[in-house]
């Protein structure tokens, strides 16, 4: 996994979201960005993760932010998880988990003694500019949210 720092430029993608619109990164350009990365919808520190940053979201819209979440799931599995917890924000679609790749958060995880390739749940925080100015790997569900919010 190759990492991104601080103070990088926040690599630019073109992908589809929940409704199967097409969206880039850098449509974005002028609002700081939450990028969030987990590793599946409707699990549950997904859930947490994902109604975290909808409770937050009011707070996060005011401070000039919007949240992208990030997982391999397709347009269908994110309509269902969207809708389920009213989520506020696009989901993002990464089936072939191209971005997840150059974000570095894909690679070899372990759950219940079973090793198996999959998404590290990690986070972003991207300043109007398009530079980093925040990076978690392997963040804690409820930590990212707050970590999010201290950074905005």
């Amino acid at each position: 996994m190759s990492e991104i720092k601080i103070g990088d430029t926040a690599p630019d993608f073109e992908t589809v979201d929940d409704t199967g619109k097409k969206v880039k990164l850098s449509d974005y350009r002028g609002k700081r960005v939450v990028l969030y990365f987990y590793p599946k919808d409707d699990t549950p520190g997904c859930t947490i993760q994902a109604c975290g940053f909808r409770d937050n979201y009011t707070l996060i819209a005011d401070k000039n932010a919007i949240v992208l979440g990030v997982s391999p799931d397709d347009v269908e599995s994110h309509q269902q998880f969207k809708q389920k917890f009213e989520l506020p924000f696009p989901l993002l679609v990464d089936v072939e988990h191209g971005i997840c790749d150059t974000y570095g958060v894909w690679g070899e995880r372990t759950y219940n003694d079973r090793t198996f390739m999959g998404v590290h749940r990690s986070h972003f925080v991207i300043g109007e500019d398009g530079k980093v100015i925040d990076v978690q790997y392997d963040v804690k569900p409820a930590d990212s949210i707050e970590l999010s919010i201290k950074t905005l």
